[in-house]
C-alpha cells in the first residue's frame, strides 16, 4: 500500500469542489487516512516548492498557494501514487482529458486545483511537510475485500 499527499487548491476550495473530488478517490476505492483544512504559510510553500526555487512562475505559485485555505489529504491504496495522478489529469486543465478532475473542473493553466505527489520519495517528504506524527492513521476498512483482490495473499 502506498500513501500519498493530495492538495486540493485554493481554487477547488474556493469553488465549493472538495466534496465532489474527494468522492472520486473514495469511489476508485482509495482510502482517506488523513485530512486537514489549512492555511499555508510562505514558509511550508516555500519548502514544499523548493524544487521551483528561481523559476518564472516560483512567486506566482508560493502567492496563489497562500492566498487561501487548501485541503490536504493523505490517500492511500495500492498504486495510490499513480492512480491520483491519472486521475488528476494533465497539468494544464485546458489540456486535460474529459473524466480527470482536471479536465472535468478546470480550463485554467494557472489554477489547476489539485496537487498529487508525483513518486513514493515525494510521498513520503511532502506528508512530513502537511501532517505531524499521529496524524495519518492506520485503520481497517472492511470494504478493502471488495476494492482488492487478496486471493494471492496480497491486495491486487
Amino acid at each position: 500500500m502506498e500513501t500519498t499527499l493530495i492538495i486540493l487548491k485554493p481554487d477547488a476550495v474556493q469553488r465549493g469542489l472538495m466534496g465532489r473530488i474527494i468522492s472520486r478517490f473514495e469511489e476508485k476505492g482509495l482510502q482517506i487516512v488523513g485530512a486537514k483544512l489549512m492555511q499555508i504559510s510562505k514558509e511550508l510553500a516555500a519548502t514544499h516548492y523548493k524544487d521551483h526555487q528561481g523559476k518564472p512562475f516560483y512567486n506566482g505559485l508560493v502567492g496563489f498557494m497562500t492566498s487561501a485555505p487548501v485541503l490536504v489529504l493523505a490517500i492511500r491504496g495500492v498504486g495510490a501514487i499513480a492512480i491520483s495522478r491519472n486521475m488528476m489529469g494533465a497539468t494544464f486543465g485546458s489540456k486535460a482529458a474529459p473524466g480527470s478532475i482536471r479536465g472535468d473542473f478546470g480550463v485554467s493553466n494557472s489554477f489547476n486545483l489539485i496537487h498529487g505527489s508525483d513518486s513514493p520519495e515525494a510521498a513520503a517528504r511532502e506528508l512530513s511537510l502537511f501532517f505531524k506524527a499521529g496524524e495519518v492513521l492506520d485503520f481497517e476498512r472492511r470494504i478493502d475485500t471488495w476494492v482488492y483482490d487478496f486471493g494471492g495473499g496480497k491486495p491486487e
